[in-house]
């Protein structure tokens, strides 16, 4: 199967895509997706970055635009942070009718569509200005079609008390839908953001999002990232952050739902003493394909990060992830972790773990460690002793296993949410 067949495939979704307002720089920034994304084709599996996630399914189907989907029953929706500001997509647009933007004073959460006119000079140089589309045909793709999506604005030394919390529902089958969301966190600010991947029953649609998150001097941001779609759905995101110094990002990747999905993230850590976290929870069962692609970059001196991934893999599954720290040569005195497990839960179940360090720098401590392994039949074996069946041991200790990344989310209902969703999972 050809490149030329994909960029064939693809052609006409571009060519339907959905116009963005009338805005010079927003023209010129899907062009130079367009052109990106026909540069670079669609990744086959000669290449290393891609060898383990397959296009063909992909490839072979008959996409077409994304359209403005029917509108979602609010009582459809469920929401996992209690106090929090509800901001929904439907298809990729913004649904005002569905979401709550009520005023908070320091906060602007609203369409990015809207933005580009209501605040251009702002959005303007940011959107792009992050994302690496000529290294990501998806995130070139994504850029070629995107017609709306989030724009969230934190002003300068604003604490932003109530969650913000983004839904994006897909409803069409074989449609691509390209939203994207940009976070400004301004000077001395805090926020915590829950972002959530989801379908209205089955919606066998393909969702390539970008997300965009500038962390200025001194903020403070918790994002917690969920992608729980349909297992007939395909999702293929890039989420990139570059933070600045004394700031603080927290980042979190659930992984649950699609029946084929990718996720690259990439954090710039382009300030002195800023800290960033970047853990994930992957739990894969029937023909799943989940694949995970990592990347802290540390361009500055005294900087920390640390990365804990937790993965469960049951039935015939298929799971990736490639961690990589770079240091650069200016930065020294850094201090990098990178844990990355895998529990296999069927002997039909399958792992490529490949934690990568690049270091360039002489007085730094970074270490990774890599294990995959099996249920511990000497715990099982306690936990009956104690009157408790054979299933039920094994649940609790896979439970155990995956639910101590999530113990790390400091927003209550979030994290009670999403360890009852993992329980619902798991059995």
């Amino acid at each position: 199967m050809s490149t030329l067949t994909y960029e064939s495939d693809f052609s006409s979704v571009v060519s339907g895509a959905r116009p963005l307002p009338v805005s010079k720089a927003a023209a010129e920034l899907r062009a130079r997706g367009l052109e990106a994304f026909n540069t670079q084709g669609l990744p086959t599996p000669k290449q290393e970055e891609w060898k383990y996630f397959p296009l063909r399914s992909i490839a072979d189907r008959s996409w077409q635009p994304g359209e403005s989907g029917p509108a979602v029953f609010e009582e459809d929706l469920t929401w996992m942070a209690e106090d929090g500001l509800k901001v929904v997509m439907v298809n990729g647009q913004l649904d005002r009718n569905l979401s709550d933007l009520s005023a908070v004073k320091g906060l602007h959460c609203g369409s990015l569509a809207s933005a580009y006119v209501e605040f251009p000079d702002l959005v303007e140089p940011l959107i792009g200005s992050i994302a690496d589309i000529d290294n990501n045909p998806f995130a070139a793709l994504n850029t070629a079609l995107f017609h709306d999506g989030v724009f969230i604005r934190v002003e300068k030394g604003a604490m932003i008390e109530q969650t913000i919390e983004i839904v994006h529902v897909s409803t069409g089958d074989n449609q691509v839908f390209a939203p994207r969301i940009f976070i400004l966190a301004e000077e001395g600010c805090s926020a915590k953001i829950v972002e959530r991947w989801q379908t209205d029953g089955s919606s066998k649609s393909l969702t390539i999002p970008v997300v965009e998150a500038k962390v200025r001097e001194r903020a403070v941001i918790e994002h917690i990232r969920i992608q729980d779609e349909a297992l007939d759905s395909c999702h293929i995101g890039l989420w990139e952050s570059d933070q600045a110094a004394d700031s603080e990002y927290k980042a979190y990747n659930i992984a649950f739902g699609a029946e084929q999905a990718r996720l690259d993230q990439n954090m710039m850590i382009g300030g002195e003493h800023a800290v960033a976290r970047l853990d994930g929870v992957v739990c894969a069962h029937k023909n799943q394909i989940i694949d995970n692609h990592t990347k802290l970059d540390h361009a500055v001196p005294n900087c920390n990060s640390f990365e804990i991934y937790k993965q469960v893999i049951d039935d015939k599954a298929s799971v990736v992830f490639n961690g990589k720290i770079f240091v650069h040569l200016d930065a020294q005195k850094t201090d990098a972790v990178q844990t990355n497990q895998a529990l296999l839960l069927s002997p039909d179940t399958t792992i490529n773990s490949k934690p990568q360090l690049e270091i360039f720098a002489d007085d730094v401590k970074c270490t990774h460690g890599a294990t995959v392994g099996q249920i511990d039949e000497d715990q099982r074996f306690y936990m009956m002793q104690r009157g408790i069946s054979a299933e039920e041991a094994e649940g609790l200790l896979v439970y155990a296993f995956a639910a101590e990344v999530l113990e790390l989310i400091s927003i209550e209902s979030v994290k009670k949410a999403l360890e009852a969703r993992l329980y619902d999972k798991l059995n």
